[in-house]
């Protein structure tokens, strides 16, 4: 089923068909899984975003050599071939116009994570990120606006408590304009922080657009997303073994929830707790598998302001499991 819109001018005036170059560079997901057609760009919120697209591509194995080649704002393909550690706490900033595309499934980072602070048209893709330590494992924030994360494995531990590691992918500071896609989250408490204050309305309010679409959330505690004044968009994501909350819309944040698959989840939609001011949600077509909802207040986002393709429901848990995370592209 499509449902379809127009974008708003403001928000979404970036939106443009990707360049032949990306498409060229990017292989197809294997025989069976749906929605092809996304793997040479995103849908939802961050559309229009085209990386390196263009540029050289360089192909790196050190820390010293990733971070050089992604600084700065000129087009570029950065290759990450084989497992990189980053120092505890540290945060390497991907620069404008980047693609940072992991080379077969087993390529990625380590000890800390990647951040893309006050920039714009990143694509993040096939990296598997584990435990990074005091940090988020990629923080989107300050700003930037047409980021799209893509088929990665992100991950930590449950050994060590809620606060040892941070965030897999927290976005704030008024970021924009975002995809979140074929993800696989796991073994991690709080997962997907959206808006990091309740006291950054001034900022975040009329920002936070994310879309969240077919990612895999497994033996995962909360946060998928939680998001404060944004606007979020969930459809054909699968979530099990979630240990307390799975999306969550807080502090007048409005929420649509389509087409997801619930398994093992304690709470799968919510509009209240944590925050003083509720936010708002409407739901259709989810499979809950038995867990509880807390919705007090359903909001104006009925429909989404674009153009996708909602899968059914009966198959979301099959195409998700067989398609997101590392070595599909």
């Amino acid at each position: 089923m499509t449902r379809t819109s127009r974008f708003s001018a403001r928000t979404f005036a970036h939106a443009a068909a990707v360049s032949a170059a990306v498409t060229a560079a990017l292989a197809v997901v294997p025989a069976g899984v749906a929605h092809a057609a996304y793997e040479s760009s995103p849908a939802g919120f961050g559309a229009g975003t085209t990386g390196g697209a263009g540029g050289e591509t360089v192909t790196v194995t050190t820390a010293s050599a990733f971070t050089s080649a992604v600084t700065g704002t000129t087009a570029r393909t950065v290759r990450v071939s084989g497992k990189i550690t980053l120092p505890d706490k540290t945060l390497v900033k991907i620069g404008s116009n980047k693609t940072v595309l992991g080379v077969g499934s087993g390529s990625g980072f380590t000890g800390g994570g990647l951040a893309v602070d006050k920039a714009s048209n990143v694509i993040i893709r096939n990296l598997a990120i584990a435990k990074a330590v005091g940090t988020d494992a990629i923080q989107i924030q300050r700003g930037s606006t047409r980021v799209w994360v893509d088929h990665n494995d992100l991950s930590s531990d449950l050994g060590h408590g809620k606060d040892y590691y941070d965030g897999l992918l927290d976005i704030s500071h008024a970021a924009d304009g975002i995809t979140v896609s074929w993800n696989k989250f796991h073994d991690h408490y709080k997962v997907s922080l959206v808006g990091h204050s309740d006291n950054n309305a001034a900022e975040d309010t009329g920002k936070l657009h994310v879309t969240y679409s077919h990612n895999w959330f497994e033996n995962v505690n909360s946060r998928l997303p939680s998001l404060r004044f944004g606007t979020g968009h969930a459809y054909d994501n699968y979530f099990h073994a979630v240990t307390d909350s799975a999306v969550h819309s807080r502090m007048n944040a409005q929420f649509l929830a389509q087409n997801n698959v619930f398994e093992s989840t304690k709470v799968c939609l919510e509009t209240t707790g944590d925050s003083d001011v509720d936010g708002y949600l409407n739901e259709s077509g989810n499979s809950f598998g038995g867990c509880t909802n807390k919705i007090t207040r359903t909001g104006s986002m009925s429909t989404a302001p674009y153009s996708f393709t909602l899968e059914p429901t009966s198959t979301v848990k099959a195409t998700v499991t067989a398609g997101a995370g590392v070595g599909r592209i």
